[in-house]
């Protein structure tokens, strides 16, 4: 059987203009057109999941406007459990203004509105119901307080899920935290960021610039009290992703070759696609060749969820031997 996909994090409305070019500071770049999609890398992620098959809920908090309504139905639409999406009343739903060229390279800002609101007795009274269990998946993102992710991160280990922490952006997470975690999913910038942190109350971090060797610094015990116990899946773009494990060789996972439109979510299709394997009971590494699989076809069409596979689009990949 099975176990579920449990998401704690973001739901945001995703205001986008692709252009030609990205603005350098201070520049205005005209001529682009614009769109609204559904995103925040909680809800992308949940939804990555449910259209892999996963049984997924989603808990995290949207504005009494209608963004929020829109977002919600959004993630209903494909699937997803929204039972213990809260309405906060008086908040803004979250707003990620979006700015993408023509290679798919992009610039975000996000204004976290009610994700901001989301706190600590949400996340248990939502546990409370769903009742995580072994074999379930808890992945939690960081655009939501970090005190939130720590308590998710918490409760779903002494329940005996798998814990998953994408931890985008970084801010201010450290051992602490990110020690919860059973995988880490970070892309290269965000790897740098977390050793960055952890040097700080472990020691220098000098010539960890090779993604493999920082991913080892965070899986070391030795550098400053219990570290992630699985994996570090670090997402390298269109090179693919690189799977890192105490005491075993480094994997390198390549991504399928294809012309990107729009690299938004495709970091949130590589987590979502990541945690629906592992509950489905996949190894780490199969779930890590499917999570970079999901992510490559994710970036041919523009949006943050509408690249996002189904299982019957992977397997038919897999029928084409790509």
């Amino acid at each position: 059987m099975s176990g579920r996909v449990i998401v704690v994090g973001s739901v945001n409305v995703d205001l986008v203009v692709s252009g030609e070019r990205l603005p350098a500071p201070g520049e205005t770049v005209t001529g682009g057109t614009f769109q609204q999609f559904h995103g925040g890398k909680g809800g992308n992620q949940a939804v990555a999941a449910a259209r892999l098959g996963a049984e997924t809920w989603f808990i995290g908090a949207v504005g009494d406007d209608p963004f929020g309504a829109e977002a919600r139905a959004a993630l209903e639409m494909d699937g997803v459990r929204t039972d213990h999406v809260v309405t906060v009343p008086e908040a803004a739903t979250g707003i990620a203004l979006i700015l993408v060229d023509s290679h798919g390279e992009n610039l975000i800002s996000v204004a976290g509105g009610a994700n901001l609101e989301l706190t600590a007795g949400h996340v248990g009274a939502a546990f409370g119901a769903i009742r995580p269990v072994h074999g379930d998946v808890l992945l939690v993102g960081h655009e939501i307080a970090t005190l939130i992710a720590r308590a998710a991160l918490e409760a779903a280990r002494l329940k005996g899920a798998t814990t998953v922490l994408n931890p985008a952006p970084v801010g201010d997470l450290d051992r602490r935290t990110f020690g919860l975690a059973d995988h880490l999913t970070p892309n290269q910038g965000e790897l740098a960021a977390l050793v960055a942190n952890d040097a700080r109350s472990a020691g220098p971090a000098a010539g960890l610039d090779e993604p493999e060797r920082a991913a080892r610094r965070l899986l070391d015990p030795g550098a400053a009290g219990d570290g992630v116990r699985r994996s570090v899946l670090v997402s390298l773009g269109a090179a693919g992703a690189i799977l890192v494990r105490r005491d075993k060789p480094a994997v390198d996972i390549q991504a399928l070759r294809v012309v990107a439109v729009d690299t938004v979510g495709a970091g949130d299709t590589l987590n979502g696609a990541f945690a629906a394997a592992l509950a489905r009971g996949e190894s780490v590494e199969s779930a890590a060749r499917e999570a970079v699989l999901a992510a490559s076809v994710a970036v041919i069409r523009a949006g943050a969820r509408e690249g996002m596979p189904t299982a019957d689009d992977l397997a038919e990949l897999r029928g084409q031997g790509r």
